[in-house]
């Protein structure tokens, strides 16, 4: 802990801002120079996928008869016992089996329907890096899904001391452990926000910012349908294991976007826990991780020591910026071959994200005791956000003058994005000799301190420059649209449908020469921010394949799915497989319902019951969860 304190105050003080900007600056301008010599073109486009999950503590397993005092016993569970529970019954799960081989009856490779019995990702035909993810971030340091540090930079937490470092990653056991806590009658089971144990991080789960928190992530596949297979066989195994992983300690990861059912100290209690070493400040739930430390301290010194936090029933301040850990999500990314067409994607990428985030928000509630006792119910329900998650990011670390969390502006070439990080405030720097003095010999190490800065560079949309090679497609010079604002969602299957939904969105719209950057960017912006605030009754705006302006959702929606399969097919997807892809999405979007409006209409019910708000909301919350261990898509609910 002394180490990780003298690394931030190392970090944030005045000599190192000097030094750390001129490394950026030059580093910048070697990427410039090798942009606009080619350096960075690509053969094919490729496609990846990282996914945050949060904690809680598992249903528990009744005693077998005659042995309610053994505790360990009451906690185990085999791994067909644990299948059954992911499920929610037998005959398949929403968790295992939706992405296998199919029959010979129903082709070849990867299918998203739940009845057979999945191969390792690295088994597939041209899959031969699916399975090669480790427990770091696949696509290099600074690209998590919030604060971004790499699981496995030095940055990061020190591996458990036990953990040999060349041995392989261990395969999930067959047996559960017990951590030797007391047997609770099933009935009482809250569903409550829990810690996750390091043990967890042995397996496919990568740390996060929340001890609650976790993280799945996809190695790079080509775009295509190959590739695409590997991505949701991937996705689909990662997420299993790590659950199993969890079970065998008394947690359950859920795919949820905000966890509202608090843990026992409470959620404004457990997200303001800290204390202050040597004028440095470390939160009780936060990774100890030097650049998540340095990043708290850096936001709180420019807040003047608290943090405001202000959504429609709350208003309050922490001492830490770990209030952005209530949020989770997803992030497609698209990595584009021509260098010279980046823009292009880019500025349509903008386009999009009002319509994308309005088929998919998902938190509309915060933990139920942020709310006062006096607050009225049915007043919230008609006036909170659909995505608290957009707000509880931006207000967490828009503390400096310049706010870093916002859609970003359009670019007109490709070292616009490498001007913009320069550009943007600089948190947290450290210089790399701190923690690796080693020569610089890859782009990642040349090139250490700029890639550092971009990891803050949170806007909604950003470019990621270099990354992990993808066979047939690139090295590690590469470009890649890193898509943010997405929800976390209930099921993977619905996580899927929404990575092929964006890539084949933003690749759809720049074949076809669509005009939808003809779309002012301020009306894009505030699409956005209205699809945040109302969901699928957003008002949002959009220019056809004519030119034409319209808010009509009819229009909109049409061309979103319409050149969303025009982009998959040009990948040279099969019209079977796009169709199982998209259909999830667009049966929610023909329902006219998103998990945040499903949620919004249970806490409703439960309020014309007669519960309280924070009842209502916690029993939102767990049937949530049992909708999401008997069901296989969002849509499947309705």
């Amino acid at each position: 802990m002394d180490d990780i304190v003298d690394l931030v105050r190392r970090s944030l003080a005045d000599a190192t801002y000097g030094e750390f900007t001129d490394r950026v600056d030059a580093q910048a301008e070697e990427l410039r120079r090798a942009i606009a010599a080619g350096e960075f073109d690509n053969e094919a486009f490729s496609v990846g996928l990282e996914v945050e999950l949060y904690a809680i503590n598992s249903v528990p397993e009744p005693p077998e008869p005659g042995e309610e005092d053994d505790a360990e016993d009451a906690t185990e569970q085999d791994e067909s016992a644990l299948d059954d529970d992911l499920s929610g019954g037998g005959g398949g799960s929403s968790w295992d089996g939706s992405l296998e081989p199919q029959s010979a009856s129903g082709g070849s490779g990867a299918s998203l329907e739940p009845d057979n019995e999945t191969p390792p990702p690295d088994k597939l035909d041209g899959a031969e890096t699916a399975g090669e993810t480790g427990d770091g971030d696949d696509f290099g340091p600074g690209e998590g899904p919030s604060l971004d540090v790499d699981p496995d930079s030095p940055l990061a937490p020190d591996d458990p001391e036990d953990a040999e470092p060349d041995e392989p990653e261990p395969a999930v056991e067959a047996e559960a452990e017990s951590e030797g806590e007391p047997y609770m009658d099933p009935e009482e089971w809250e569903g409550r926000l829990t810690r996750l144990p390091d043990v967890v991080f042995e397996g496919e789960a990568n740390k996060e910012l929340g001890l609650h928190n976790a993280e799945i992530n996809t190695a790079p596949n080509t775009f295509d349908g190959a590739g695409m297979e590997v991505q949701t066989t991937a996705v689909e195994m990662h997420t299993k294991q790590a659950r199993q992983q969890a079970a065998k300690h008394n947690c359950e990861l859920v795919l949820d976007a905000m966890w509202t059912i608090p843990p026992e100290e409470g959620g404004e209690s457990y997200l303001s826990a800290h204390e202050a070493r040597d004028g440095v400040v470390l939160a009780d739930n936060m990774r100890q991780a030097p650049r998540y430390v340095a990043l708290d301290n850096e936001a709180l010194q420019h807040a003047g020591g608290s943090i405001d936090f202000s959504v429609p029933g709350y208003e309050g301040s922490f001492p830490t910026i770990l209030f952005e850990s209530l949020a989770t999500s997803i992030q497609p990314h698209l990595q584009i071959p021509d260098s010279d067409a980046f823009p292009s994607y880019y500025n349509a990428a903008i386009r999009t994200l009002g319509p994308l985030l309005a088929l998919s928000v998902n938190s509309p509630f915060l933990p139920a005791d942020f709310y006062p006792e006096d607050t009225d119910g049915e007043w919230l329900c008609a006036n909170t956000d659909h995505e608290l998650r957009i707000a509880a990011f931006e207000q967490s670390v828009n503390t400096s003058e310049n706010p870093k969390v916002r859609v970003p502006r359009d670019i007109d070439t490709v070292e616009d994005v490498v001007d913009r990080v320069v550009a943007d405030d600089c948190f947290g720097p450290f210089l790399r000799e701190w923690l690796d003095d080693s020569e610089r010999g890859s782009l990642e190490d040349r090139i250490w301190e700029f890639d550092h800065k971009r990891g803050t560079y949170w806007r909604w949309l950003r470019c990621v420059i270099g990354g992990t090679p993808v066979e047939g497609a690139s090295d590690d010079r590469s470009l890649r649209i890193e898509y943010r604002p997405l929800p976390t969602q209930p099921h993977v299957k619905d996580m899927i449908g929404l990575q092929a939904l964006t890539v084949g969105l933003i690749r759809g719209l720049v074949v076809a020469d669509h005009p939808v950057t003809e779309l002012p960017w301020q009306e894009a912006e505030r699409s956005f921010y209205a699809a945040a605030a109302d969901g699928l009754d957003a008002d949002l705006s959009w220019v056809t394949v004519h030119g034409e302006r319209t808010a009509d959702h009819g229009v909109i929606f049409d061309e979103v799915f319409r050149f969303a399969r025009l982009g998959l097919e040009e990948q040279e997807l099969p019209d079977a497989r796009i169709d199982e892809y998209l259909d999830p999405i667009e049966d929610r979007y023909a329902a006219g319902e998103t998990p945040s409006s499903w949620k919004i209409d249970r806490v409703r019910a439960g309020l014309d019951d007669g519960l309280e708000l924070d009842a209502a909301i916690a029993e939102m919350q767990r049937a949530y969860f049992e909708r999401s261990r008997e069901h296989h898509a969002f849509a499947e609910w309705l």
